[in-house]
């Protein structure tokens, strides 16, 4: 393939953008409720951000890194634990909103589908949603049940972007064939930003840029 690669990774953002999310991070996260309808969002008086992956992909260690605050998203390895919508204040301007995690959850279906109902219409009805963060695994790249969420962000009119966790538990041969898939993949989908972000929340790769792009939206 000669010219440029489809969705590259994110490149080094400028002194000035890093500075930027640095100072948006070093403020303050607060923790101010955990959503189960549509009707307990919070006041829409700030712009927010999601984050969104299947079970296990590594959000809750995700958003700790991004914070620097240890636990304020709980890690489980417990599939599905998250069941309801929670939302952090990161300074005043700015909700961070961790979504219920999709696919393979134990709980009863009843359950999974209520929660599944309400990420649907809460990504089909939050005026101040600028973007969603999509976590996808290093490991494993889209599966089907991410493509679910995708399609569902496309029609949503959501614009959403790639995150790769657990960047460093991948041998570099090998990631590369999962970053085509999932470049491939994203070509599908009309939301996509065109760039994704390989992060390690361990290492702490990747970090910095994604505290960047979050700062720099409005």
């Amino acid at each position: 393939m000669s010219g440029t690669l489809p969705f590259p990774p994110a490149p080094e953002p400028e002194p000035q953008a890093l500075e930027r999310g640095r100072l948006l991070f070093a403020g303050q996260t607060e923790f101010v409720k955990g959503v189960v309808g549509m009707d307990g969002l919070p006041p829409a008086d700030r712009i927010e951000i999601c984050f969104a992956g299947r079970s296990n992909v590594g959000k809750s260690s995700l958003i700790n890194a991004l914070t620097g605050t240890r636990g304020i998203a709980r890690a489980s390895n417990t599939p599905g634990r998250t069941q309801e919508i929670n939302y952090f204040t990161q300074g005043p301007e700015l909700y961070l909103v961790d979504l219920p995690g999709y696919g393979f959850a134990k709980a009863p279906v009843a359950v999974v589908a209520k929660w599944q109902g309400l990420l649907k219409s809460y990504l089909s009805g939050r005026q101040t949603l600028r973007r969603a963060f999509v976590l996808i695994d290093s490991r494993h790249g889209i599966k089907s049940v991410d493509d679910e969420i995708l399609s569902l962000l496309d029609k949503s009119a959501v614009p959403f972007q790639v995150v790769m966790t657990k960047a460093d538990k991948v041998k570099e041969k090998d990631r590369a064939v999962i970053l085509d898939q999932v470049r491939a993949k994203l070509q599908r989908h009309p939301a996509a930003y065109p760039e994704m972000v390989v992060t390690s929340s361990e290492k702490g790769d990747g970090i910095a840029t994604l505290r960047a792009i979050i700062a720099g939206l409005d």
